[in-house]
């Protein structure tokens, strides 16, 4: 008798050598923003994900950053080098392209530097920023710099391939907001990503991920390794219930898998979406996607904000408090309150609104409508997926 294959359980320890099927530029031409719309292949793979959920993706560093690194301490790439989390040696350039993160140098390595100098004007130089009083500027001078700047600002002070490896930290995979509902895509995981590209102490940077599988993943061929990660976010468990979704630029990913989902189940619930970006003409993200799913009646309310169409800029927040009548009768009537994207500035402003709607449109005092609030969280009515 012959045994069954043992069956493979993919997961973030044990992750799927998914493929790209597609990758299109979302922003129409003349845009000043770059978002992709990437389809992962996972057939076969047995990952099954719900709406809500995240893709953790594991990149591979930039191949020209690596080089230069490998360069400037004057390796060639193939000495081996062995890293806490494998059992064998790998070669420098392994682990500096697939295991290890070069941004986000510490103070240990300005540590290392300043001891290794022979240099009398580096030695100062790092004497000064690891000096008590420092601790500020210090923060400053590694905000703005990778692993890289230091070794071409420091070149007195020589590091064998193995020391600069032990000062790194593992490269960490990165959760992407799914934007496909498994009910529509079982087979597939559609993500919405925008490449991130900058330029700090006069030299261009890439985010690692973003770019990787913007532009290194050659379709079909290249392997992502990807695994599910479930999340507290999702539609309304009762299809009955009402949805207003806040998700402006790329906070629009999981709300498409919301309304696909809510669509294929049949859900009675209305779906209210607000979305923002610069202009109308080139940034609506998915906007003739949306726009049938109001024709066909799929969608009850669709408010857009679009900052630079006109000289005053509007936002999601602005839009909310202009539609804050009917937002609150949604409320009132069980709505689920839904918010995806930058935590820094969007998220805070939409709360704010959100608080101050309640108690407009409630009769209520601050410390009511905050009450109310926080009701809605308890009740998993008010949730954020926020980065």
């Amino acid at each position: 008798m012959h045994s069954a294959p043992p069956i493979v359980t993919y997961s973030k320890d044990f992750p799927f050598p998914a493929r790209l099927l597609e990758n299109r530029v979302l922003n129409k031409d003349g845009s000043s923003k770059d978002v992709r719309h990437l389809v992962i292949d996972i057939t076969g793979s047995g990952l099954t994900y719900k709406a809500g959920d995240s893709l953790g993706v594991y990149p591979a560093n930039r191949p020209q950053l690596v080089e230069e690194i490998i360069g400037l301490l004057g390796a060639t790439g193939n000495e081996p080098v062995s890293l806490p989390r494998l059992t064998g040696p790998v070669s420098l350039r392994e682990a500096l392209t697939s295991h290890l993160s070069l941004g986000s140098p510490t103070r240990k390595i300005m540590e290392t530097l300043a001891a290794r100098t022979n240099d009398p004007r580096e030695k100062d130089q790092l004497a000064a920023l690891l000096a008590p009083d420092a601790k500020e500027a210090l923060e400053i001078f590694l905000a703005q710099r990778e692993y890289i700047d230091l070794l071409e600002e420091f070149p007195g002070a020589p590091l064998a391939p193995q020391e600069l490896v032990d000062h790194l930290r593992r490269l960490m995979p990165r959760l992407y907001s799914i934007a496909s509902s498994p009910r529509l895509f079982p087979g597939q995981v559609h993500l919405t990503v925008a490449p991130v590209r900058y330029e700090s102490n006069f030299r261009r940077r890439y985010g690692v991920c973003s770019t990787f599988l913007a532009d290194r993943v050659t379709r079909r061929k290249t392997p992502v390794a990807v695994f599910v990660a479930s999340s507290h976010f999702g539609p309304p468990e009762d299809p009955s219930r009402d949805a207003i979704m806040i998700g402006p630029g790329t906070g629009i990913a999981p709300f498409r898998a919301f309304v696909q989902d809510r669509v294929a189940a049949g859900a009675t619930g209305r779906n209210w979406l607000f979305f923002g970006d610069q202009h109308a003409k080139t940034d609506y993200l998915y906007g003739d996607e949306w726009t049938k799913l109001q024709a066909e009646g799929k969608m009850a309310r669709i408010d857009l904000a679009f900052s630079r169409d006109q000289a005053k800029k509007v936002y999601v927040q602005d839009r909310m408090r202009e539609a804050a009548a009917e937002l609150w009768a949604w409320l009132q009537a069980g709505a689920h309150f839904y918010v995806c994207g930058d935590a820094h500035r969007m998220a805070k402003d939409v709360d704010a609104a959100l608080h101050e709607i309640v108690a407009t449109q409630g009769g209520m005092d601050a410390a009511a409508a905050a009450g109310y609030v926080k009701q809605m969280r308890k009740d998993r009515r008010y949730q954020r997926d926020v980065y």
